[in-house]
């Protein structure tokens, strides 16, 4: 740990925050998400021995938004 409570993965560099209530993971960019959505979104494919996200007990369960939706498949907002 490179800050009391932050973990840095070697593997694909995001920021783990330590939390009551759930970890919070810090992208390199968007939205903050939970070690759910790190797992559905890069650790499932790193497969390296480096990843820190392998704790099924910590990831929790993965629900399906977890997963990458690409902008494709998001509805457009409204334009006025």
């Amino acid at each position: 740990m490179t800050e009391a409570g932050v973990q840095v993965c070697p593997t694909c560099k995001v920021k783990i925050i330590k939390m009551i209530g759930g970890d919070r993971v810090l992208f390199s960019t968007g939205a903050p998400g939970t070690r759910a959505v790190l797992w559905a979104r890069v650790c499932q494919y790193a497969k390296t021995p480096a990843c820190i996200n392998q704790d099924r007990d910590r990831i929790g369960t993965i629900q399906a938004q977890d997963y990458y939706q690409p902008e494709a498949n998001k509805k457009p907002e409204a334009i006025e």
